[in-house]
């Protein structure tokens, strides 16, 4: 037998492992919940604006949120940010419910049908020895208008050659570009060194021009790092950046062109005075050198 102090040990140190081990059970789900985004509209903010700040694409932003275009968003309004990693799970479960379901039903209803009628097909063929030259006559003389009609369908005449045109006229439409102010290469991209585009030197004041035609999406300060920014919508695919401006020309919903004045160039605190351009595809990153002209810098 335990004496008293011993037992009261041994109900010490259970409870201590229950409290544990509910602790650890409870920590489990708030790291899933940590996955998804949170952010909550401010006054200048807009979705292209905010797709940006987290490295999405806006249109997977607007769909994760259900906002149909032009994309309009409210101040107070959380717009959610979700990880790759959630949205298969959804994918997933539907299509392996539905095999099943038509597989089943099919089988069954074609086997007993079939050979129903399989034999009275022989009775009807073996009394009937006279007949076989009177009807071969009528049968010759039947086929030939019925296959004289099929031969000039109109149906075949439409030829879809039409179809690739569109498809033509969609890469035309891809954005022509010119560097968005002359001056010397301050640094160079860099992901993994946080050089999300190009820094572009220059003087205080310098003309900033669109660096191809689009339509003004984001005109502010809002995003830390940027200073006074500009992003250009150039079409559904690419969208450029014009940071660390000293006064901004353009606000949000003004269509530009290529090579109009939409800013001055400002100075940055850690690059001085500079120009920080980028152009983002699909919402990724890309170098601007691989789509700038050689010449014009």
């Amino acid at each position: 037998m335990l004496g008293p102090a011993r037992q009261k040990i041994i109900a010490i140190m259970t409870l201590l492992v229950m409290l544990l081990g509910l602790s650890a059970c409870g920590q489990i789900p708030t790291l899933a919940d940590t996955q998804v985004i949170n952010y909550t509209v401010k006054p200048g903010d807009t979705l292209y604006s905010i797709s940006w700040r987290y490295g999405y694409d806006h249109r997977q932003v607007a769909a994760w949120n259900r906002i149909p275009e032009p994309y309009t968003i409210r101040v107070g309004q959380v717009i959610h940010i979700i990880p790759p990693r959630q949205q298969p799970r959804t994918r997933t479960e539907p299509p392996p419910a539905k095999r099943p379901e038509t597989t089943t039903t099919t089988a069954p209803r074609s086997t007993p049908t079939r050979p129903a009628p399989a034999p009275p097909v022989a009775t009807t063929s073996s009394p009937a020895e006279k007949a076989p030259p009177p009807p071969a006559r009528p049968v010759a003389s039947t086929p030939a208008p019925t296959q004289q009609k099929p031969v000039a369908k109109p149906a075949p005449a439409p030829k879809p050659a039409p179809a690739p045109r569109p498809t033509t006229a969609v890469q035309q439409s891809a954005p022509v570009w010119q560097w968005p102010a002359q001056g010397k290469r301050k640094y160079s991209f860099n992901v993994n060194a946080g050089k999300k585009g190009i820094g572009i030197t220059g003087t205080l004041g310098q003309s900033i021009h669109a660096a191809a035609d689009g339509e003004v999406v984001y005109s502010g300060s809002g995003l830390i790092g940027y200073g006074n920014l500009l992003i250009i919508k150039h079409d559904d695919v690419y969208l450029s950046a014009y940071g660390h401006n000293r006064r901004l020309l353009v606000q949000e919903g003004t269509k530009v062109k290529r090579g109009q004045k939409i800013a001055e160039m400002g100075e940055s605190s850690r690059d001085g005075i500079v120009l920080h351009f980028e152009i983002r595809k699909d919402g990724n990153p890309v170098n601007p050198i691989g789509y700038l002209p050689k010449s014009g810098s």
